[in-house]
């Protein structure tokens, strides 16, 4: 099994890399605002729009592209992504034009939005003796004082018990739960992509954890997967597909409907689990 690594600070990509978006995967899954691509949801564009794809330095915009009798390029940003509306005169060239002239403010709105709904959705925890985290889709109890004077999980009793004094503050209990997730993350997270490559018949070079506010997963067109560790919050389904999507890419590197009857060929269940981590419901993903 490769060996996993902890994140490290992003940098620029040597080779294509496809995301699953973190906050609003569309009913035609495609890519998510993120330093290597942005995507439009399909499934919101306004009456007679159509997608479009254009790639700027490395990163593909995914944006609705919508004609009307109006005289100037319009362009709206919102949580779905990006619609321009356009004349019916102006060509693909003078469109594309002007979305390089405005590249930068387009994924700098694009990355507000994201936050905006990253922060709308999460719950916050207060983090105390006796507080409670979703683990694997089920809740479970923090308790301070540790009677085995370390940190130690009681899955019968749904409790982790931390070796910290009564009088701990929020900011080390935080700390110390949130050390055990990103541990018991890398641990699963490396098991069940050797179970899914297995029955892809595909190897990967290696995996990392990802702490990425707009993305789900990730994997590039060397064999690279980065899944973001606060999946061990959901129910061990939802990891499975999204282990099971990021595999597929190394057969598929785009979202086609060969890419999907590859992740079906390993994971039958993808439609209800992709939705179910597209509607989460908030307390299955807390802001820690």
């Amino acid at each position: 099994m490769p060996k996993p690594v902890m994140p490290r600070a992003p940098s620029a990509l040597d080779h294509q890399q496809l995301d699953l978006p973190l906050f609003a995967e569309p009913a035609d899954p495609t890519s998510a605002p993120s330093p290597a691509s942005t995507a439009a949801d399909t499934s919101s564009l306004p009456a007679g729009a159509k997608l479009r794809r254009l790639t700027l330095n490395g990163r593909t915009l995914e944006y609705g592209l919508k004609r009307s009798a109006r005289r100037t390029i319009g362009f709206t940003i919102d949580g779905n992504g990006l619609v321009i509306t356009a004349p019916r005169w102006v060509t693909l060239a003078d469109i594309e034009s002007a979305i390089v002239g405005k590249e930068r403010w387009i994924f700098a709105k694009l990355a507000e939005w994201q936050t905006r709904t990253e922060q709308r959705a999460l719950p916050r925890i207060e983090w105390r003796d006796g507080a409670h985290i979703p683990y694997l889709g089920k809740p479970v109890r923090i308790s301070l004082n540790s009677p085995h004077g370390a940190l130690a999980f009681d899955t019968e009793q749904a409790a982790l018990s931390l070796a910290l004094p009564a009088h701990a503050d929020a900011q080390q209990i935080k700390d110390r739960v949130q050390g055990w997730l990103q541990n018991e993350a890398k641990r699963l997270f490396g098991e069940r992509l050797a179970v899914y490559a297995q029955k892809l018949g595909v190897g990967f070079k290696g995996y990392a954890l990802s702490s990425a506010a707009t993305r789900w997963g990730s994997c590039s067109s060397d064999g690279r997967i980065r899944l973001n560790w606060r999946l061990i919050h959901f129910p061990l389904s939802i990891i499975d597909y999204v282990v099971a999507h990021e595999l597929a890419h190394l057969r598929e590197m785009n979202h086609s409907p060969r890419f999907w009857e590859t992740v079906e060929s390993i994971f039958p269940e993808f439609r209800e689990a992709r939705h179910t981590l597209k509607h989460h419901p908030p307390e299955l993903l807390p802001a820690l």
